[in-house]
């Protein structure tokens, strides 16, 4: 199991590990909060087994568990996807889909996520990692320009409502 300690001082420890499927009904939850074109719950289904399918659990201060229950609704706050791709001779490391719970945004779930995730794809020796993004995620576009992805492409009317994504990318 993979985990991600909490910062020193930040008021509950969050956990990330690999999801189960016990967590695909929050997870699900978070997609459909978080997007206004969320996934289909069979999508997450078919990365159970990917080792970066990653979940943030969180255990409050107040909660006298040692560690959060595994699958419980309420405790998975966040959540990422990514996969190895063939690409021309070379692995190459894609970031699908990241959501953070609307309560838990702006806490550093979603940097811990993608930090992990990143971890995860370079033990699996990709050369780069791409994602993309909607043009106007100026808070998504600051947390992946942070670790070091840059702006690569562009996908015109990506998304269902004619908006670009940007195809933006990191080298290892």
């Amino acid at each position: 199991m993979t985990t991600v300690p909490a910062d020193e001082g930040s008021g509950s420890d969050v956990h990330v590990r690999e999801a189960e499927r016990a967590d695909l009904l929050a997870v699900f939850h978070i997609e459909q909060e978080a997007f206004p074109q969320p996934w289909p719950f069979s999508a997450f289904e078919r990365f159970l087994d990917e080792p970066g399918f990653l979940v943030a659990q969180v255990r409050d201060d107040a909660d006298s568990r040692e560690t959060a229950t595994v699958g419980d609704d309420g405790r998975v706050v966040g959540y990422v996807v990514a996969d190895v791709v063939p690409n021309h001779g070379e692995s190459l490391g894609h970031i699908k889909d990241i959501a953070v719970a609307a309560e838990c945004r702006g806490q550093g779930v979603g940097r811990r996520l993608l930090q992990q995730a990143l971890t995860v794809l370079a033990t699996e020796n990709v050369a780069s990692v791409k994602l993309e993004v909607r043009e106007s995620n100026e808070t998504a576009k600051r947390l992946y320009r942070g670790f070091g992805f840059e702006q690569h492409g562009r996908l015109p009317r990506y998304y269902s409502n004619g908006e670009d994504a940007l195809v933006m990318v990191r080298e290892f």
